[in-house]
């Protein structure tokens, strides 16, 4: 079945003549049916094409796909890339009649709702762009799911977003607001770090997907140049409504089973408003090739979809080979930093740019972008090294044509530079390398390890079966045989092209990995080693001098990184330490008393809290509890909070007006500089009252035992250690068995944008709705209830007192 058809119909007649003549009725069956078997191979490959689509939509990867063929990934890719479109129209497009991404059954991937809600958000509210993130459940990275307006090689950079981060789509997600930037400069202003990697001119507005209190992801929106100040109303409109229906609808898909988190984005196309017919189309084609110059046309997702003989001909091709391709992977020589920012800079901004490129070997070409919103038409011209006027700057006769490939690792390694600038901790150093050194590079492999004692210890990876790294994990430094290891102590990095070159030193590698070429990065800071990072590769790779520079000075920029998250990750370790040492272990039982505390340290920067609880047992019948927020997020704060706990102590039993009172005046004659907000109850189980004084601190909740729950606006008082006169009035309340008094620090309400009286009030509802929970089940909903806490900026502190029953 391999056969070409004509040529299997001429074998079949050809085996009919020589059986004899046959009669023309019989000739023509037998015409028949060659032409019936003729058309088998064509079936044979649609069929393999439609698998190979169905694999991709089910989520198998290219190198899956290749090995089932005996191919590689990268060829399996080139053969079946264009599998949508041979099922879509079920045949090639060798007249020059592309097709469009996104026009496939509602049935193909699930997201066809979400693809409409996008393209119509972005008509409607007059954008150029549109892109949908989703968030997995539990997930710390927001993931693209689909773009309209921009192809994937535009996207790339941004495919994954840290999550909770500095940008406007974490702080639009993690708010659950929307974040609205008019102009770059606004961009600049606000989010410099992303500015560093999105220096285009673009308004920009960001909103979270949700649904209840569920946040699925976000939608961003982008315009191609500065608009007003304020977001429309329309636009606002827009924008709110497409979220909510999003938001619907993956609530729905989650309830059905079927959640929407896609493997790979995808681009959804906007409908066409007009489409050509065959006389119009083969006009079209004909014009096209009569003008002198070339030309082709790309879809929203870089495609070629047209080209003319002439461009062809410029760029070294012909139509039938080039059509269906990326343009940067049709044309690899024209893939470069100038290339993508231009490209970037078209799709983004919505107008024309220009550059000039140089084709292997000697051949200079024009190349002209005109994007609008359903791709991008190319004019190629033929120029030569002398035009002065070409936007970027051409290397001189006989110079290295790889300049291309030096100045996008160099723009790589700038990015890079600029993403380390945030990490904090080991593991976002993992994170933000792997993302931007696997795509810069063509890597499908990465690893990371730190120098522990004696060891190498892998602390990340991507691209790597668990199972497998603990097989490769934690070589020791004697051990001379380990590519790794060697590059440590040697202090030079060490390049394997292929599996034969690495066999000859460590054979057990190329076999576990199933790679075909890595390099083993050194990381080096002041001189000692921090570890050592693996790029690796499915097919063997020639690393080029000016390769193998970028990745040394990229390993560079890690160990540095690196050394500063370990010292980071040791020091935070300590300080939680040290406050937690100061938290009570454990709290007393109280007969006739349920009780719940929790405590939930920061989850962002280095510095730690000064929340705190207590619980004293003051006689058979009468306890104190203590609740305050020592100001500021230090080593300080934390050791004030331990004086704080111990002056509250030494005093407990006393009226709470005289235990803040003495506390205030310690923490004045102490001036550390800090002040601290304390609330101080007394309650005595035996007559069902307490009696609460406050330092400036958030209001406790009551929850009576008919459910109904009330703020207690107390009257207020100095926070400790500003004034040593201050006086601290106490109230009393009544307090039942059944009764739920609930203390808490400020970072449980607290957040970005959002009203203290409304967090307060919802907060008291989560209480009333947690009737006839355990104490230990109603603390965990409360320290969760509302997304905006959580990821926290601040320290959370809660304490739950549950009398019980009556204490004689």
């Amino acid at each position: 079945m391999v056969l070409a058809g004509t040529d299997l119909l001429d074998r079949v007649r050809a085996a009919a003549q020589q059986a004899g003549e046959v009669p023309p009725a019989r000739e023509a069956a037998v015409g028949r049916h060659c032409a019936a078997v003729a058309e088998v191979p064509g079936l044979a490959e649609r069929l393999v094409r439609s698998a190979v689509l169905a694999d991709r939509q089910a989520g198998v990867g290219w190198a899956r796909i290749g090995a089932a063929f005996g191919i590689s990934a990268e060829a399996a890719r080139r053969r079946f890339g264009r599998a949508r479109h041979i099922a879509e129209e079920g045949h090639s497009s060798e007249a020059g009649q592309g097709t469009r991404e996104g026009a496939m059954p509602a049935t193909d991937s699930g997201m066809e709702p979400l693809d409409a809600l996008l393209c119509t958000a972005v008509r409607e509210a007059g954008a150029a762009t549109g892109l949908v993130y989703l968030l997995p459940p539990g997930g710390q990275v927001l993931r693209l799911a689909m773009m309209t307006g921009m192809p994937p090689k535009v996207a790339e950079l941004w495919e994954r977003l840290r999550f909770p981060a500095s940008g406007p789509l974490a702080d639009a997600v993690g708010e659950r607001r929307l974040v609205w930037l008019a102009s770059q400069a606004e961009l600049a202003r606000r989010y410099p770090r992303t500015a560093l990697v999105w220096p285009y001119p673009v308004a920009l507005a960001a909103a979270p997907i949700t649904s209840g209190t569920i946040v699925w992801g976000g939608l961003a929106l982008l315009w191609p140049s500065p608009r007003r100040p304020h977001l429309s109303a329309h636009d606002r409109a827009v924008i709110g409504s497409t979220c909510d229906r999003m938001g619907a609808f993956l609530r729905h898909a989650a309830a059905d089973g079927h959640p929407r988190v896609p493997e790979e984005p995808h681009v959804a196309a906007p409908p066409r408003v007009w489409t050509a017919g065959p006389v119009q189309a083969q006009a079209a084609v004909d014009f096209a090739d009569r003008l002198p110059e070339g030309c082709c046309a790309l879809d929203v997702a870089g495609r070629i979809t047209f080209l003319n003989a002439t461009a062809a001909e410029l760029v070294g091709g012909s139509v039938p080979e080039l059509l269906g391709a990326p343009l940067w992977e049709a044309l690899p020589w024209l893939d470069g930093p100038v290339f993508d920012d231009r490209y970037r800079a078209a799709v983004l901004g919505h107008r024309p740019t220009s550059f000039t490129v140089l084709r292997p070997p000697d051949r200079w070409l024009s190349f002209q972008l005109c994007p609008d919103a359903s791709g991008v038409s190319v004019r190629v011209s033929p120029t030569d090294d002398t035009d002065d006027t070409a936007p970027i700057d051409r290397p001189g006769r006989g110079a290295d044509i790889a300049t291309p490939t030096r100045s996008g690792r160099l723009y790589d390694l700038m990015h890079l530079a600029g993403a380390l600038t945030e990490a904090v901790g080991v593991q976002d150093v993992v994170e933000l390398t792997a993302d931007l050194v696997l795509p810069a590079f063509g890597a499908q492999g990465f690893v990371l390890s730190v120098a522990e004692g004696d060891r190498l210890r892998i602390v990340g990876e991507r691209g790597y079966p668990p199972e497998l790294l603990n097989r490769l994990d934690i070589p020791a430094f004697r051990d001379d045989t380990s590519p790794s290891v060697r590059a440590v102590t040697k202090g030079a990095p060490l390049f394997f092209a292929s599996p034969h070159e690495l066999n000859q030193l460590a054979p057990h590698i190329p076999r576990l990995t199933k790679r075909a070429a890595w390099a083993f990065l050194p990381l080096l800071a002041s001189g000692h080693p921090v570890g050592c990072c693996v790029v690796s590769y499915d097919r063997p790779h020639d690393f080029t001098p000016d390769e193998r520079a970028v990745l040394t000075s990229l390993a560079g920029l890690i160990a540095q990184a690196l050394d500063r998250a370990r010292l980071y990750d040791a020091e935070h370790q300590l300080a939680h330490g040290l406050q937690s040492g100061l938290l009570p272990a454990s709290l007393p039982t109280v007969p006739g008393l349920e009780v719940a505390a929790r405590y939930l340290p920061t989850a962002r920067g280095m510095d730690i809290g000064g929340d705190f609880y207590d619980l004293i047992r003051c006689d058979a019948t009468t306890v104190a509890a203590a609740i305050g927020d020592v100001q500021g997020h230090s080593v300080n704060a934390a050791a004030l909070m331990g004086q704080v706990r111990t002056a509250v102590h030494a005093t407990a039993g006393a009226h709470p007006g005289e235990v803040l009172a003495r506390t205030n005046r310690l923490l004045t004659d102490l001036d550390p500089g800090l002040f601290t907000s304390c609330l101080y109850a007394h309650i005595d189980l035996a007559h069902h009252v307490a009696h609460l004084a406050t330092a400036g601190h958030p209001p406790p909740l009551l929850r009576h035992p008919d459910g109904h729950t009330e703020v207690l606006h107390l009257p207020p008082g100095l926070l400790l250690g500003i004034d040593p006169g201050a006086d601290y009035p106490a109230t009393e309340i009544p307090l039942p068995p059944g009764a739920v008094l609930a203390l808490y620090t400020d970072g449980l309400v607290e957040s970005p944008g959002v009203d203290l009286d409304d967090a307060t009030a919802r907060l008291a509802d989560q209480l009333a709705q947690g009737c006839g929970q355990p104490m230990d089940t109603l603390a965990d909903a409360l320290v969760h209830h509302d997304p905006h806490t959580d990821p926290h900026s601040d320290d959370i502190a809660l304490l739950l007192l549950h009398p019980q029953s009556v204490v004689g």
